[in-house]
């Protein structure tokens, strides 16, 4: 896209950020749908493969990225991510009561663990980028296959709670709604009830593949757009692109707290964040060498702000802070100026 100008560079990038949008919503709902059909989310392997279609848009960056050489790209995306994402729950927060904080309402420790585990797999991604490239495993880095593994473990453990916990909570006042999407909610129709599963399964692969080839867009059309604007590629991939492959996050994390779906809108967040560091891999296999040792101390940055806006919603899932100021808990608030710090520090470091 070297030989394009500027202004349609700008129209792609937007038309593939709007398609993302669009193409996400209807594969949430279809994958909505199909776990319900199928009893997805109760087996091992249907747990990953909805992890995978909720990170279509990274998946496709990743590949991309990695393909064209652009590694600044893919660490500022993955990592970086994982800060944007978090501070969706910021917007859902606002969605979600204007007395009351998300926080508050979840009523679930579960989603509390899911987001330490997000906290266990950065930690051990900003381990790996220390590792030297001599230490890969047929070009690619353990560290990767490890955050492979501790994500595989996470889920199993977390299903586990889930099923059955060892405890009892009681979370006064809170109101966590649906512990799971394949229970159905007693005011919302459910997505294509009256449509086949094979119509669900082919509105599936659609969006999949559009949301493929959107992704593919945003990272050639991202990548030359930085260049041109002399913005570093890890800025640029933990802000404007991160932020619009968050765009689905967004519109489903608002419409699951309109719902009353508290848990579920922190849950998913959470257990998207925790999945995305696990393209490592898929990126150190399309480089033919391992990425992690390239992402460089601007996205080690990401990755450490990343680890604490997870820390202050854990903590507030815990702490329960009661009272909006704003329309926001004071974790928002608190997360809002994080992250605003965390990007200025972001730019010092470019510098």
């Amino acid at each position: 896209m070297d030989h394009l100008g500027a202004p349609v560079l700008v129209i792609l990038f937007a038309a593939a950020a709007a398609a993302t949008w669009g193409a996400g919503i209807v594969l949430s709902n279809a994958t909505n749908a199909l776990d319900t059909r199928l009893d997805l989310g109760e087996a091992m392997g249907g747990m990953v493969l909805l992890a995978i279609a909720g990170s279509l848009p990274e998946l496709a960056i990743t590949v991309a990225a990695a393909a064209a050489g652009n590694l600044g790209l893919v660490g500022g995306n993955l990592v970086g991510g994982i800060a944007v994402q978090t501070a969706v729950l910021v917007v859902c927060d606002a969605f979600a009561s204007r007395k009351t904080p998300l926080s508050f309402l979840v009523g679930s420790l579960i989603p509390a663990l899911e987001g330490v585990l997000v906290v266990a797999i950065t930690a051990v991604m900003l381990l790996g980028a220390l590792l030297p490239t001599s230490d890969a495993v047929g070009g690619v880095s353990p560290v990767s296959i490890a955050m492979v593994a501790l994500w595989l473990g996470g889920l199993r453990v977390i299903n586990r709670v889930r099923k059955s916990p060892q405890w009892k909570v009681e979370m006064v006042g809170s109101k966590p709604g649906r512990p799971h999407r394949r229970t159905a909610h007693p005011s919302s129709p459910r997505p294509f009830v009256s449509r086949s599963t094979v119509f669900v399964a082919a509105l599936f692969g659609a969006a999949s593949l559009i949301t493929l080839f959107a992704g593919v867009v945003l990272a050639t059309s991202g990548g030359a757009l930085a260049d041109r604007a002399g913005i570093n590629g890890v800025i640029f991939g933990a802000t404007f692109l991160s932020l619009a492959t968050a765009l689905p996050e967004i519109s489903t994390g608002i419409a699951a707290v309109r719902l009353g779906d508290h848990q579920l809108a922190m849950g998913d967040i959470f257990g998207g964040n925790a999945f995305q560091l696990c393209l490592f891999l898929l990126a150190d296999l399309v480089a033919r060498k391992p990425v992690l040792p390239t992402i460089g101390v601007q996205n080690a940055w990401l990755g450490a702000l990343g680890i604490l806006l997870t820390t202050v919603y854990v903590a507030s899932v815990v702490v329960r802070p009661t009272r909006c100021h704003l329309r926001l808990g004071l974790d928002s608030i608190g997360v809002v100026l994080i992250y605003g710090a965390g990007i200025v520090g972001l730019a010092t470091l470019a510098h």
